[in-house]
């Protein structure tokens, strides 16, 4: 099973060699944008195989990042999605990937089904540029940067551009201090707080693979840019100019370009956060590819559940139980001992005061929030509660895991293999679901008994469950 930990700056270069072979085209992945974002975006991350898990928390729900392989075996990442399928189901998750690549979006659409809701917010693109273009600036369409370029060195013909090294952070940061006092003025929460970010990660360049470089004339810095290689692309986290030096931000682009896109196919410029004036200058410099981040949000079948159903058998009714009948089930759900095969102890998430009608609640608000089905198993007889059928452990490829118990006056009377069969044919015939599960403690012989004579199939076992099974054509 999958183990997440939440990712501490100082873990993030744990990353670097993933990041150094990524092939998405996406920003998101690498040291600089986890590292100056990581306030904003702080993500869990595990590993499965050589691939590298990153999920994030925005808005109460968790994005699993597309997994990174360190080999770029598209297999040993479908793997890796395997095991996060797994890791939502086991843990009543709604699976949500981001950061999605364009290359890979159709085989994982095609992996759910119709069962898909694909999305691509416009403001998070990167944009992608040819390296060769900003090294030279080719071109009819791109004269306007030429000539800007022109008038910085006829303005400014002692200019030089150098790399950075360590002994100039202090001359860096003062130049930084300007440009924040002049080009700061407007209060914009994204802008302090990469500026901030700028100021952090300044000192980690050596070890983070950090290349930069300074842009200077009359002995001052004027311009300041950073990146890191990753994949075929070279990412510029940061790009800053002084205001009033015209042509600065060209200039120290094509430099930059030209120290250190060596070998690189392509530059990536970030995304333009949904600014206008900055996507209207992204888009002047002609990028190769607007880089899509797909957000897939994948179903299951009970989520399109509006409510929980009726069914009739031979001898049951299976319906939603009702608020009278909460002292039957309240003795159904708090016997410790008939429960443990249910194998889970309510006794750890009940609070010190609760009422009986806290177990029902409890289900009811299980379903709400899509988390399982339960029913309550009723005699036709005489409309007596006597236990509880349950579809839950909803997973990603049409299957559910299916669960019974009952009231022990009940019991050896068949109705638990009746209600397990009727409420199996109906996840069939109405959910649409292609296997139904099911599992039992070892020591529980009779309900491994029941699962077989309603239709299951024994398919393992480990040290603690046996394992079973049912399709629809069996």
């Amino acid at each position: 099973m999958l183990k997440f930990e939440r990712t501490k700056k100082e873990d993030i270069l744990r990353f670097k060699p993933w990041f150094e072979v990524q092939n998405t085209h996406i920003a998101d992945y690498s040291i600089g944008f986890q590292f100056m974002w990581h306030k904003a975006l702080a993500p869990d991350f595990a590993f499965f195989g050589d691939c590298l898990i990153l999920r994030e928390l925005y808005a109460g729900k968790y994005y699993f990042y597309y997994p990174v392989s360190l080999s770029g075996d598209e297999n040993a990442e479908w793997e890796a999605i395997g095991e996060i399928e797994k890791f939502c189901r086991d843990n009543d998750m709604k699976l949500h990937f981001t950061n999605v690549p364009k290359g890979r979006l159709s085989a994982l659409v095609l992996r759910y089904g119709a069962s898909v809701s694909v999305s691509d917010n416009r403001r998070w693109r990167d944009y992608l540029y040819a390296a060769e273009d900003f090294k030279t600036y080719p071109g009819k369409k791109l004269a306007g940067q030429r000539n800007h370029i022109n008038k910085f060195q006829k303005l400014y013909p002692d200019w030089t551009f150098r790399p950075y090294k360590k002994e100039d952070e202090p001359r860096v940061i003062a130049f930084l201090k300007e440009y924040e006092g002049v080009q700061l003025e407007k209060e914009d929460r994204l802008a302090d707080e990469e500026i901030a970010e700028v100021y952090a990660i300044l000192p980690h360049f050596e070890e983070f693979g950090i290349v930069a470089g300074i842009l200077e004339t009359g002995g001052k810095i004027v311009a300041f840019s950073a990146g890191e290689r990753c994949g075929d692309m070279l990412i510029v986290h940061i790009e800053k100019a002084l205001r009033g030096y015209e042509g600065a931000y060209p200039m120290i682009a094509r430099e930059f370009a030209r120290a250190f896109a060596e070998n690189a196919a392509f530059i990536n410029r970030m995304d333009d956060a949904g600014d206008l004036g900055l996507r209207k200058s992204k888009l002047q410099y002609l990028p190769a590819e607007i880089v899509d981040k797909y957000n897939i949000l994948v179903g299951r079948a009970i989520d399109a559940v509006q409510k929980l159903p009726e069914i009739e058998t031979e001898r049951l009714t299976l319906k939603p139980v009702s608020d009278g009948d909460e002292e039957a089930y309240f003795r159904l759900a708090s016997d410790v001992e008939r429960n443990r095969f249910w194998g889970y102890d309510y006794r750890e998430n009940m609070p010190e005061i609760a009422h009986k009608s806290w177990f029902l609640q409890s289900v009811r608000e299980d379903f709400h929030h899509r988390m399982e089905m339960p029913i309550g198993i009723y005699l036709r007889e005489n409309g007596e509660l006597v236990g509880e059928v349950v579809l839950h452990r909803f997973g990603y490829h049409a299957e559910a895991e299916i669960g019974v118990r009952l009231l022990q006056e009940a019991e050896g009377k068949g109705y638990a293999r009746e209600a397990v069969m009727a409420y199996t044919e109906y996840a069939f015939s109405k959910l649409g679901l292609e296997k139904v599960e099911a599992k039992c403690f070892l020591e529980n012989v009779r309900s491994a008994k029941m699962l077989l004579s309603a239709g299951m199939r024994e398919c393992g076992k480990d040290d603690i469950y046996r394992y079973f099974y049912r399709t629809a054509e069996m």
